[in-house]
């Protein structure tokens, strides 16, 4: 079984997990690459979702060898046989649950920040990564769960080799494992994506999840999703396009700075215009080749020409108002793209144009033809693009407007930052792009 990126393994794993959706369960992904995964899960299941950290104790001068784990809330899993053999000096032990408890700290503060831990007493609890190789960190993760008061512990991967499998049986209740191939040699294999999980990623699931657990409102029925291929100019990109029951309008999605249509921040911005009847397009504006080139992402022109071919094939397929939302230097490609628009067919005119986090000041001269009404949302911690994006306000000529989300950075991953930016998208797009 190979899987395309790890959100097809957690749609996948999750089919396999839905008969404890009557359990009520909690989800916990192990980070970094078990969260994306996990976020699938608990999406399907209406789950809550938190993460799970872990971390093992290894013996000094001898670090494979783990003589324990340590969890949160200061469970202390430790393995008694081990710390005798070992023959180590307690206080040797003892330096290394320091670091490891300064390490965990860290990590929890990092991908949560101050939202308080998943109360797992008395709950069935769901542990998901990526995949397993030895199942070392599983097994501790597993145990760790247990000590927190879990009452049942599932382990769920989409792949695994077939004996830790097998060991891992005496770590959880239960353990569901997609793919269990004899030639196994690493996880990344058996995936076609298996790029690195950044921390911002993970953050920005745990906090999506938060803000609206349960299911996704595109795993309702009333949102026609489907997987699309746009052709933009004889290049055909890759793209996903989600239109309500109902819709008013549709949002083309402009990503930048080497993003793609999985960007998670994006992805939480457009789940909430579906759940307003907003339709949305995620596609890629670079083709995996051009993405090796960092140059591409600043190549405006191109890019907003690629985004005005896309919109006349949307138009195409889909009779509704359009308006762009762009990020990064994909919000200047956004609003050159606007600003053509605007000197040809009226009927072909953008409605409005948020930008999050966006370069507005990279689409230079083409700011003055903007007619579609502009809002910029910026952090007030991203200092040197609030400025940019200051210059570039002077520069429009259309009806727009400077939001600052207060305490944000550039990607808006603190607590309820994504969330204030999706709010103001979706209103501003209510507001004048809904006939």
């Amino acid at each position: 079984m190979l899987f395309s990126h790890r959100t097809d393994a957690g749609e996948r794993l999750a089919e396999a997990l839905l008969h404890l959706r009557e359990e009520d369960p909690v989800v916990l992904g192990l980070p970094r690459g078990g969260v994306p995964v996990a976020f699938q899960v608990a999406r399907a299941l209406g789950a809550p979702l938190d993460v799970i950290v872990v971390r093992k104790l290894g013996v000094p001068h001898h670090r494979e060898l783990g003589f324990g784990a340590i969890g949160e809330g200061g469970v202390r899993v430790i393995s008694e046989h081990i710390v005798r053999d070992s023959r180590v000096r307690p206080e040797d032990l003892a330096a290394v649950e320091h670091a490891e408890e300064a390490e965990l700290a860290r990590q929890a503060r990092r991908f949560r920040g101050e939202r308080p831990r998943v109360a797992l007493a008395g709950r069935t609890v769901i542990v998901v990564d990526d995949g397993i190789a030895t199942g070392a960190t599983a097994a501790a993760a597993c145990e760790v769960v247990r000590a927190q008061g879990a009452a049942r512990v599932v382990l769920a991967v989409p792949v695994a080799p077939p004996d830790a499998v097998t060991r891992l049986r005496a770590a959880a209740d239960e353990v569901v494992c997609l793919s269990t191939p004899h030639a196994f040699r690493a996880v990344g294999e058996w995936y076609e994506d298996f790029s690195q999980t950044p921390d911002e990623e993970v953050v920005a699931l745990l906090a999506r999840a938060a803000a609206a657990p349960g299911p996704a409102p595109d795993a309702g029925a009333d949102v026609r999703a489907a997987a699309v291929e746009v052709d933009a100019g004889g290049l055909t990109l890759a793209g996903d396009l989600a239109l309500p029951e109902g819709a008013g309008a549709v949002v083309v999605f402009a990503h930048g700075s080497g993003s793609s249509r999985r960007s998670p921040r994006n992805r939480a911005v457009a789940a909430q215009l579906n759940r307003a009847r907003l339709g949305t397009l995620l596609f890629d504006l670079l083709t995996p080749a051009e993405e090796a080139d960092r140059a591409n992402v600043f190549a405006i022109e191109p890019l907003a020409g690629r985004l005005a071919e896309a919109t006349r094939w949307l138009r195409r397929r889909v009779p509704l108002p359009i308006g762009y939302f762009g990020a990064s230097t994909g919000a200047a490609a956004a609003l050159w793209a606007a600003a053509e628009a605007a000197a040809g067919d009226a009927d072909a005119a953008i409605g409005a144009v948020v930008s999050r986090g966006g370069r507005p000041d990279l689409a230079g001269p083409r700011l003055v033809a903007v007619r579609a009404p502009t809002l910029l949302v910026v952090g007030s911690r991203d200092t040197t693009v609030l400025d940019l994006n200051r210059e570039a306000q002077r520069a429009l000529r259309c009806e727009n407007r400077l939001e600052i989300v207060a305490g944000a950075t550039h990607l808006f991953e603190e607590p309820g930052a994504l969330d204030e930016v999706a709010a103001l998208a979706r209103d501003w797009f209510a507001r004048h792009l809904v006939r």
